[in-house]
């Protein structure tokens, strides 16, 4: 039976959140937490102007069909010299959505005459927890960094072969999973989350 929807239909995205997670929320099996495909649930329409505002629709939209405590993220990358972008754009910037070796491509090739030291980025999650009493919670962690101008890296997904964390000398694909979390957006954002998720599964 589950007791937390996580809205998402991405089954790496939901090992990687709940790997942040179990630490912190006791008591809570892995079994007990359902994806929006475990669930049956469809994805809405995404159309918040931030991250804040599309996790927040996710997490409402999964919260109100489950009946079930909901979190949700979005996430995306922001780089300076594109103005923030892509931002909420960053999973369709290549104009199909989660396609990332377009995405992750077009940005290479869009940067390509920007030089190092102006290649500034940050990886941006709003996370988000909506319980069915209408109750919510959205909290943002950021990851500051720079880019690189070809792909290192095999772990990850997104644009990680080609995100280079400030103070790190590995690219973000080429961390292992524990490190990656411990250094992560989502990391940050879901760790700051956890309270209040620990609290709506734990009260009576």
């Amino acid at each position: 039976m589950f007791r937390l929807a996580i809205a998402t239909h991405n089954a790496h995205k939901v090992g990687e959140i709940w790997a942040i997670l179990e630490p912190l929320v006791p008591g809570v099996t892995r079994e007990e937490v359902g994806s929006s495909a475990d669930l049956g649930a469809q994805a809405p329409v995404e159309d918040g102007v931030t991250f804040e505002a599309n996790a927040l629709i996710k997490a409402r939209s999964l919260a109100a069909s489950t009946g079930l405590p909901a979190i949700a993220d979005d996430s995306g990358i922001a780089v300076d010299v594109l103005g923030g972008a892509p931002g909420i754009f960053s999973a369709r910037w290549a104009g199909r959505h989660g396609d990332d070796g377009a995405n992750l491509q077009l940005l290479l090739d869009q940067l390509a005459d920007v030089p190092d030291e102006e290649r500034g980025a940050a990886f941006v999650c709003a996370a988000a927890l909506v319980l069915p009493s209408g109750e919510e919670h959205v909290v943002v962690g950021r990851m500051p960094g720079v880019l690189l101008r070809e792909r290192r890296g095999s772990h990850g997904f997104g644009y990680d072969p080609i995100f280079l964390g400030a103070g790190q000398t590995l690219s973000n694909a080429e961390l292992d999973a524990d490190t990656k979390n411990a250094l992560s957006h989502r990391g940050t954002a879901f760790r700051s989350l956890a309270p209040y998720v620990a609290q709506a599964l734990t009260s009576p």
